[in-house]
């Protein structure tokens, strides 16, 4: 009864599989436009803060913001990580692995040390920004991430966090400045994570060293990838992942550096508020 079944969805597969070979012979004959996929990202809600990098509006908004120094190649970035008090080895390791993709990171023990006071030593220091890393249940779970000397500074969600050993084949890292991709951050407060993120690495990639560090934001998630190009012959490009590997899911946005009492939010997850809609999205 089994081999009967087998054999009669094989020969739908195949049936199916010619109709649509058909389908795509006719549409070459008459050189039709290739369908686009309905999906949930290409029937999303329209949103009034879309922005355009190319418009002059918001270029000249950019010239003027907080992050402009690094843009204009005037200061180069420099990261301080650090973590909660008494951090879980998995969270110290997440942290080296993380300081290893940032080629100008350091990493250096919280020491009970309260947050406003680490933004004036680093400011001090000279450090471009504050990443401290969170945990829960002995596991990361966490990032504040704050930029020196004024702002702004974010909070996301940290899951999914896969270390460099876990990642199979993985590539060797160099100490070569990566190239830095942003996907997908079309929206003003997008936008403006985007910058954050991107200001974290150094705005000179050295090309020939082949590493690259993708921030791909799908549904308001932004997944965190590191790869190694490999070239196989004078056409294909193949990626080896370098690691670590995680997911960041973005809770607040708030001006000027960290202040919980005081601090001005410009941007808030009120998830019971906001997710009205599976095709409503804020980055």
């Amino acid at each position: 009864m089994g081999k009967k079944v087998y054999a009669l969805n094989k020969a739908e597969v195949e049936a199916k599989r010619k109709a649509k070979e058909e389908r795509r012979k006719e549409r070459e004959k008459i050189n039709a436009p290739k369908q686009t996929p309905r999906t949930i990202e290409s029937t999303r809600e329209p949103d009034d803060t879309w922005v355009d990098p190319e418009d002059d509006e918001v270029k000249e908004d950019e010239s003027l913001d907080l992050l402009s120094d690094y843009f204009a190649r005037k200061r180069e970035p420099k990261v301080l990580i650090t973590t909660a008090d008494n951090p879980h080895t998995k969270t110290i390791k997440f942290c080296r692995e993380l300081k290893q993709s940032l080629e100008t990171a350091e990493f250096r023990w919280r020491n009970r040390m309260p947050v406003k006071q680490m933004v004036k030593a680093a400011s001090k220091r000279n450090f471009s920004h504050i990443i401290i890393i969170n945990e829960d249940h002995r596991k990361p779970n966490g990032l504040l991430l704050i930029h020196l000397p004024k702002g702004p500074t974010c909070f996301f969600r940290l899951s999914s966090v896969k270390f460099c050993e876990q990642i199979k084949n993985r590539a060797k890292i160099t100490k070569h400045k990566p190239e830095v991709i942003m996907n997908n951050f079309n929206t003003r407060i997008g936008h403006t994570v985007g910058r954050v993120l991107t200001s974290l690495f150094h705005f000179d990639p050295e090309f020939h060293g082949r590493r690259v560090v993708t921030f791909h934001n799908q549904r308001d998630y932004i997944f965190f990838r590191h790869h190694r190009y490999q070239f196989k012959n004078g056409q294909k490009v193949a990626l080896q992942e370098i690691g670590p590997r995680f997911t960041l899911r973005l809770k607040w946005v708030q001006a000027g550096t960290f202040d919980t009492k005081y601090g001005e939010y410009e941007w808030v997850l009120k998830r019971h508020e906001m997710e009205t809609s599976r095709r409503r999205f804020f980055l």
